[in-house]
């Protein structure tokens, strides 16, 4: 989406030269299952490591906030969408809001899609509905009491939450569009790479800068062009490589949730979207923040294997 300008030429030349399209070599009818997989959805909603049914509701997600599970998002009636319209599958995306009226938890990355085109989101929404529905009942949430009533997420949106689409910057060229608009909108890389203070909410001057606390405990790298701290290092081709493959420039290779990610996600994309994805990383204000959790030292008498 352009931003408005006071002639139809001039904005609609803003639009030819900055839009964000699909990739060339798919067609409409593949746009929306390329998003899916862009997305990484199948990996919060589909119980892969225990063989779930595609859709049906993914596996536990632990988080310092409690234990989250992805919903049933298949076109079942009764669990799933079937009973959802397109506004109502916009709105969630866009706006974090069930059909009921309920606020969705932020373990729902809505604060990155919300920035995803109508056209992307309708494409998404196409997909979903060709799939087969799953009859399997949703899993509740695992949280402290606390967290429990969804009222009180109307005061986190507030903090933390700005709905809208993503717009381009007329003063970058269409692959550092294109590679803004994967990270901060289609992989939503912010989710997991930025840390978050006692509320749950991203630590706006540290995006992207890793944590030591992400999902399942895991330790998720600084992705910023950090020299000492995060990827400022590596050379462009070198990011392509790791997003397809999981090689980094030592030789070593991506594992847990990045594995998985990468598995899933970014080795599906095009080579040009990926190519996108390292022009926009590297261009970003390197932040010096160290997320590798220091070793603890062996208990006297036994050496580091604990005998």
């Amino acid at each position: 989406m352009a931003t408005p300008r006071a002639t139809f030429i001039a904005g609609a030349t803003l639009l030819a030269v900055f839009a964000i399209p699909a990739p060339a070599a798919e067609t409409p009818r593949d746009h929306g299952d390329y998003l899916f997989r862009a997305a990484g959805c199948g990996g919060c909603h589909t119980d892969e490591k225990n063989h779930g049914p595609a859709l049906a509701g993914g596996p536990a997600i632990k988080t310092p906030r409690g234990t989250f599970y992805g919903p049933n998002i298949s076109p079942d009636p009764a669990h799933g969408l079937g009973r959802w319209r397109e506004v109502d599958f916009i709105r969630a995306m866009r706006e974090g809001v069930r059909p009921d009226g309920a606020h969705y938890y932020p373990s729902f990355p809505y604060a990155s899609y919300t920035r995803l085109t109508d056209d992307d989101l309708r494409a998404l929404w196409a997909y979903l509905r060709r799939q087969p529905p799953v009859a399997q009942p949703n899993r509740p949430h695992d949280l402290p009491w606390y967290l429990r009533p969804r009222s009180l997420l109307s005061t986190w949106k507030a903090l933390y939450f700005t709905p809208g689409a993503w717009q381009p910057r007329p003063d970058k060229d269409e692959t550092w569009n294109r590679g803004a608009y994967l990270v901060e909108a289609v992989t939503h890389c912010g989710e997991c790479h930025t840390p978050r203070d006692a509320l749950g909410g991203p630590r706006r001057a540290l995006h992207l800068a890793g944590t030591r606390d992400g999902p399942d405990d895991s330790v998720v790298p600084n992705i910023t062009p950090d020299r000492k701290t995060g990827i400022g290092r590596w050379r462009k081709s070198e990011i392509v490589e790791y997003l397809a493959s999981g090689m980094t420039p030592e030789g070593d290779f991506a594992g847990d949730v990045m594995a998985e990610i990468i598995d899933r996600s970014t080795s599906r994309l095009t080579a040009a979207d990926r190519e996108a994805i390292a022009t926009y990383l590297l261009s970003l204000p390197p932040v010096e923040h160290a997320t590798r959790k220091e070793k603890q030292k062996p208990a006297p008498g036994r050496d580091e294997f604990g005998f």
